[in-house]
């Protein structure tokens, strides 16, 4: 396993209409390292933002497309999506705030 800091846990968030509608349940989708746990996640989004507290995390690998150009065929990165559930007393995610 990759020895991870916090800071490289977390690449960016995802921004979607679905993810947009379960902010109102305090719930925050990112995308992380492939290799990271969730007390990883945990870990990170309690330090990267202060005043929050994570309740549980629920982690989804996604494998890569397939892709064509010509007659060359080949696969995108996998990638590995996260939703981070905070408590009810926790404080809000500022990146989130302004959209």
């Amino acid at each position: 396993m990759a020895d991870l800091k916090y800071y490289d846990v977390i690449l960016k968030p995802i921004i979607t209409e679905k993810s947009m509608n379960s902010m109102g349940e305090k719930k925050y989708t990112f995308k992380v390292h492939p290799e990271a746990t969730k007390n990883q996640i945990k870990e990170a989004v309690e330090k990267m933002f202060s005043g929050t507290k994570v309740e549980k995390v629920n982690t989804m690998n996604l494998d890569g497309k397939s892709r064509r150009r010509g007659n060359t065929v080949g696969k995108t990165a996998k990638t590995k999506k996260a939703i981070v559930q905070l408590t009810e007393d926790s404080a809000e995610i500022e990146i989130f705030s302004g959209l």
